[in-house]
């Protein structure tokens, strides 16, 4: 996994200052100027570290990526990959319900400073997260789950499924979330993974394992998403 760029203490503190003035004022509220003044410090301090708007930009969707990645190391690995896959699902989702407004600067879809994120900078930036989905889908397709097509291709698959939802849930599509995960995500990730390859009996057997605090909930009743 590609580290965090944490040069010094006051870099680190510039870029947690950055997520956090996402999370209060959203991507209109993030200006080098206040992000300095969020970390104590001064612009010239900040233009030092970064250099720009845009190198500060790309160091927050850096640091956007880094979280995930850390949400992808803590996914279980176990000797069922494909409910494995299920970690990964969940870990996704609970990085962007934690930072949705750094969730869409990873991904290019909103402009600040007048900057935005290029298609490649964000293929260079968010790569090694990425490898993560890859690696599981690997494991899942070694073991005979899946059908022998490339992980990567996989994994694009599965990213793009959960980047759809995750979309829809963030712009509030989804009420309450949890009845999205149960009615819409978890059967289309189902589907998906049948689609992939795998029979319909050893699929439903593994997704017992994906977002178990949600089964729990639904078992208790629930509302249907909209």
């Amino acid at each position: 996994m590609a580290s965090r760029r944490t040069d010094s203490p006051m870099h680190a503190r510039l870029m947690e200052s950055a997520a956090h003035l996402l999370a209060l004022e959203g991507p209109s509220g993030l200006s080098t100027r206040k992000v300095a003044a969020a970390a104590g410090t001064s612009t010239m301090t900040l233009y030092s570290h970064f250099g720009s708007m845009p190198e500060l930009i790309k160091a927050v969707a850096e640091e956007g990526y880094a979280r995930l990645a850390d949400e992808f190391e803590r996914a279980p690995r176990t000797d069922d990959p494909v409910a494995d896959l299920g970690g990964i699902f969940a870990a996704y989702i609970s990085h962007a319900r934690a930072s949705p407004d750094l969730y869409v600067v990873m991904f290019g879809s909103a402009s600040l400073g007048g900057y935005r994120s290029t298609p490649d900078d964000l293929l260079r930036t968010g790569r090694y997260a990425y490898d993560y989905i890859v690696e599981a889908a690997r494991r899942a397709m070694d073991a005979g789950r899946l059908d022998e097509l490339a992980p990567v291709a996989i994994a694009a698959q599965i990213w793009t499924a959960l980047h759809g939802y995750v979309v829809l849930e963030l712009a509030g599509y989804y009420t309450p979330p949890d009845a999205g995960i149960r009615n819409v995500l978890r059967p289309m990730m189902l589907n998906l993974v049948i689609g992939l390859g795998d029979s319909r009996e050893s699929a439903l057997r593994s997704s017992g394992a994906w977002f178990p605090d949600d089964q729990a909930s639904s078992n208790n009743g629930g509302h249907n998403h909209r």
